[in-house]
C-alpha cells in the first residue's frame, strides 16, 4: 500500500515515518509513504501555490493547477491512478468502517491524501480530482496533516504484520461497536484500588464476558450513539443493554 501525501510540509512526516509502529511498517515495506510538495509543481518560478479568493474576503486559497499537476505527476508515477482523499469539514466523518475498506482494499492500494492549507482549496480542483472527502471531526485545524497522519495510522496498524500480536487490533474500540473495555496491570492495588477479582482468576470465559459487559457498559455511559448504531448493525442484542437502559435515555 502507498500514501502519496500532498503537503507544503513534508518535514512534518519525517519523524512520524521512522517511529513506533507505523514507522517499522514503512521499514519493512509493508507500506510506502512519500511527500509531494505542490510548490515543486507551481508555474510560477517563486514557487506560489495560493492567491486571494476571487470575491474578495481574508485569507489565501490554494490554487487549482499546482495541485492538478502534482497528483498527474503522482498518477504518472504509480501503476495506477490513486484514489484521491481531500481532508475537510464538510467530508464525511472519519470512522473504523472507512479505516477498514482501505486497510483491507486489495484493488485499490495508491491513495493521495491530499493536505489543504490557508483558507482552502480552489473547489474546482475538489470538483474534478477528489475522490472523497474525509473530516476528522466538528473543528478546524492549520491544514489536514494531522488528519493524513491519524488516517495512515489508523489504517496502517491494521495492514497484517504491523502489530506484534495480530490480535491485538481486532479488539480494539470500534471493532465490535462498542468501546473497548478497561485494562488494569501491576501493581494489584493502587492507591486502595484493586483490580477487580476476576481478571485475577484465570477464568478465561468469566473474564471475557466480563470485558463484553465493561465494554458495553462504558459505551452506554460515553458513547450512547454507538450503541443505537451497533444495535442497527447487528453488533448488539437489545438483551446486551438492559442494565443500561437508564444511561441511555439520559
Amino acid at each position: 500500500m502507498t500514501f502519496n501525501v500532498v503537503t507544503l510540509f513534508p518535514s512534518l512526516f519525517e519523524v512520524w515515518e521512522n517511529s513506533g509502529v507505523c514507522g517499522r511498517a514503512v521499514k519493512n515495506g509493508l507500506v510506502k509513504v512519500k511527500c509531494w510538495n505542490p510548490r515543486e509543481f507551481s508555474n510560477e518560478s517563486s514557487g506560489q501555490i495560493d492567491d486571494r479568493p476571487y470575491g474578495g474576503g481574508p485569507g489565501m486559497v490554494m490554487m487549482a493547477e499546482p495541485l492538478r499537476a502534482t497528483v498527474n505527476k503522482i498518477d504518472e508515477a504509480a501503476e495506477k491512478p490513486a484514489r484521491v482523499l481531500f481532508f475537510s469539514p464538510v467530508g464525511k466523518v472519519l470512522s473504523q468502517d472507512l479505516v477498514e475498506d482501505i486497510a483491507h482494499n486489495l484493488e485499490e492500494q495508491q491513495y493521495t491524501l491530499i493536505c489543504g492549507r490557508y483558507e482552502g482549496v480552489d473547489q474546482r480542483f475538489i470538483d474534478t480530482y477528489v475522490d472523497e472527502i474525509v473530516s476528522i471531526g466538528d473543528f478546524i485545524l492549520p491544514g489536514g496533516e494531522c488528519v493524513a497522519l491519524a488516517l495512515m495510522e489508523a489504517v496502517i496498524r491494521r495492514i497484517p504484520g504491523t502489530l506484534g500480536n495480530e490480535e491485538s487490533s481486532k479488539h480494539d474500540s470500534f471493532m465490535d461497536g462498542v468501546l473497548q473495555f478497561p485494562h488494569y496491570t501491576r501493581p494489584k492495588v493502587f492507591e486502595s484500588n484493586a483490580v477487580p477479582d476476576v481478571l485475577l482468576s484465570g477464568h478465561h470465559a468469566k473474564i471475557k464476558n466480563w470485558r463484553r459487559q465493561k465494554a458495553i457498559e462504558l459505551t452506554c455511559k460515553y458513547r450512547p450513539d454507538l450503541v443505537r448504531l451497533a444495535i442497527r448493525k447487528n453488533l448488539l442484542s437489545k438483551s446486551e443493554i438492559l442494565d443500561f437502559v437508564d444511561e441511555l435515555n439520559d
